[in-house]
């Protein structure tokens, strides 16, 4: 059974599942650099999609479009070749406890000339789905709880087994939106106005924070504000529980919350200020999880834990949780924010049909190298695994292109910028060509095996979700991979792993002894991944290309003679 699950809204995408096999699964924001976060606006990207992997509509036997906010259902203006069209979807959250497989079923999704029924599973449904059935629980068919936070929901913990998933409770009157408001209000992107939402605040913070300083008596501030404006028995608070169903009423208390934070904070540096409400989240859900926890302790099966939801790429309060000691394992999919909502939608079908069992996936699924005239002003030769490990060895980056996109939004080894971590100038020289700021850190990339002698834990972290402290003793080898408070949003790869940089590494680690690299995403300033080598030349801000197997290398233009053409790469 084929099963096309759609993400109209942010982080649009289209992905599509066959007999319980992810085939593939393609983000608006790695075609065609497009921008982060895109849409889907024209459902032609639907019908593109499918036609790439030779498909048509009509060999589809079900498709599932994500829902999106509405108390009872939502609604969707695309367009389509008939003009634009309105789909309607369901809401952003079940609307009662055993109710998180209730569907909307719709009709009217215009593909290729004809018109298809489909169904529509709540926001909230396709993350439970896409990450339990994603995780190690589902294949040995262990229970497991599912915190989902993001947006302008509360955090919701379901409880999920083989035959069925139900909600159990709201953590805490907190929404996923709250650290990327807090912003808005405190440090570099703090904004004059409320409006002109951005997706990608909340992840810079996360780096921001290690300028600063945990102060408790910021902590208790902020502690006393949350009960006085959230979670407490006063009028405020009462007020902004009672708007939970709309997102305006819940954002606007929320910048409310922070601007009183701010006339009691003024005199407290940016900085310490968002690192001690960094703080001060973390310890409140931990707390509460825990305070779950014990509430439920009478549901069977293994202590294991799934998070979803935009709040899952936050490492250090993944960290935190697993750390706890509340949970047998922890399992974060590699795209737990909207990234994975058309895989999720794909697999609300799928359980419905067959209950939460496994889906059959790989996290490079996303789109092939897009072939393409690269511009001249280039050589291109073959290039051997070895020789790209002395280009590295010799301190030079090297734009690393292989196979299929990674999912989600964070460079996996296919469309990775990678570079020696020795210099400690290598960070701000790949800052610098990012357009990124100078506290922002560059990410290892480390064979598995060798990840516990230069990182504390340094368990296998194969999705970059966790958080890990770089051992004094390796601080002063690869400094340029090493974050302000000694950090490292490692990513670990098996030395038996198939894929082309696992195969780098190795020759790599033989040349140098270091069994790590820099790795940072391969992409436009505010875009998504460069879809092809063409598209790397294009920006030509790293003067070494590497795509399967063929080097591209910059001429310099002191060399360049009238008319050079241009090469294809095949």
């Amino acid at each position: 059974m084929r099963i096309c699950g759609i993400k109209l809204t942010h982080d649009g995408a289209v992905a599509l599942v066959e007999d319980g096999q992810l085939v593939f699964c393609i983000e608006q924001e790695k075609r065609d650099n497009n921008r982060r976060y895109q849409a889907i606006d024209h459902l032609e990207s639907v019908v593109s999609a499918l036609a790439e992997h030779g498909l048509d509509p009509r060999d589809v036997d079900q498709f599932v479009i994500d829902g999106w906010d509405g108390d009872l259902e939502s609604q969707f203006q695309v367009l389509s070749e008939a003009g634009p069209i309105t789909l309607k979807g369901a809401p952003y959250v079940e609307r009662h406890a055993e109710g998180l497989l209730t569907s909307l079923d719709g009709s009217g999704l215009m593909l290729d000339g004809r018109l298809f029924s489909y169904r529509s599973y709540p926001h909230v449904t396709g993350h439970v789905t896409s990450a339990y059935c994603t995780s190690p629980f589902a294949k040995t068919g262990q229970p497991a709880f599912c915190l989902v936070w993001d947006g302008c929901i509360f955090p919701r913990l379901y409880y999920v087994e083989r035959r069925g998933a139900r909600f159990l409770e709201c953590l805490f009157p907190v929404i996923g939106h709250i650290y990327a408001a807090a912003g808005h209000h405190f440090g570099p992107y703090k904004r004059a106005g409320r409006g002109d939402w951005d997706l990608g605040v909340a992840g810079k913070l996360m780096a921001y924070i290690a300028l600063g300083s945990v102060d408790e008596d910021i902590v208790a501030a902020f502690q006393e504000l949350y009960q006085e404006r959230f979670a407490g028995d006063t009028e405020l608070a009462s007020h902004y529980r009672a708007d939970i169903n709309s997102a305006e009423a819940l954002l606007a208390r929320v910048h409310d919350f922070f601007e009183a934070s701010a006339l009691r904070l003024r005199d407290q540096a940016p900085e310490d200020v968002l690192a001690s409400f960094h703080l001060f989240l973390e310890r409140l859900l931990v707390s509460e999880m825990a305070t779950a926890v014990e509430r439920h302790a009478h549901l069977s099966g293994a202590r294991n834990l799934c998070i979803a939801g935009g709040c899952g790429l936050n490492i250090k309060w993944n960290s935190a949780l697993r750390e706890a000691g509340l949970f047998d394992a922890v399992w974060v999919p590699p795209f737990p924010n909207d990234s994975g909502s058309a895989i999720g939608a794909a697999c609300s079908a799928m359980v419905v049909q067959d209950g939460f069992v496994p889906l059959d996936w790989s996290v490079y699924s996303g789109p092939a190298l897009l072939e393409g005239q690269l511009p001249s002003g280039w050589d291109s030769e073959p290039c051997s695994m070895r020789e790209l490990a002395s280009i590295l060895a010799g301190n030079k980056p090297v734009i690393f292109l292989t196979g299929r996109a990674e999912l989600g939004p964070r460079a996996l080894g296919g469309r990775s910028i990678l570079a020696a971590a020795t210099s400690p100038e290598m960070k701000d020289y790949l800052n610098d060509v990012k357009l990124r700021e100078h506290f922002r850190p560059v990410a290892p990339i480390c064979l598995e095996d060798r990840a516990p002698e230069i990182f504390s834990p340094g368990t296998p972290d194969p999705y970059m979700l966790f958080d890990h402290q770089t051992r004094a003793e390796w601080r002063d080898k690869v400094p340029a991979v090493v974050h302000l408070d000694g950090s490292a949003r490692l990513q670990t790869i098996s030395r038996t792993s198939e894929h082309k940089v696992a195969e780098l590494l190795i020759e790599y680690e033989k040349l140098t002894g270091i069994p790590l690299l820099c790795n940072t995403s391969a992409n436009h300033h505010g875009r998504g991944f460069f879809p092809g080598a063409a598209a790397a030349c294009d920006w030509g801000r790293i003067e070494h290309i590497w795509s399967d197997g063929v080097l591209l290398t910059k001429i310099p233009e002191t060399e360049l003679s009238p008319g050079d053409g241009t090469l294809k790469l095949v």
